[in-house]
């Protein structure tokens, strides 16, 4: 599954408005997953080289986190649950810790 590059803004920016609603740290946001502080930067940024299955677990540890605070998440456009169906046949998708 590859995004063109509309899809990428899009997702980018979902993905960073959902950072900024957990209330947390990009540092503890990152330790959370076991990534450091640049790679979640190159995640919410969509930057080549990163690894697709790695945005899925961002995307939802994001979702998870807004939703803990009792907050409303920024819905997801591009990165579905029927775009995860699709995507556990190209990437090793992989659960929350």
């Amino acid at each position: 599954m590859s995004l063109n590059l509309a899809e990428k803004a899009q997702t980018a920016a979902e993905l960073q408005a959902n950072q900024r609603l957990t209330g947390r740290t990009p540092d503890a946001l990152a330790a959370d997953l076991g990534f450091t502080t640049a790679y979640l930067d190159d995640l919410l940024h969509l930057r080549p080289a990163i690894d697709p299955a790695d945005v899925w677990l961002l995307r939802d540890h994001l979702e998870r986190e807004v939703l803990t605070h009792g907050g409303t998440p920024v819905p997801y456009t591009v990165l579905t649950e029927p775009a995860r169906a699709a995507a556990t046949t190209w990437f090793n998708l992989r659960p929350l810790p």
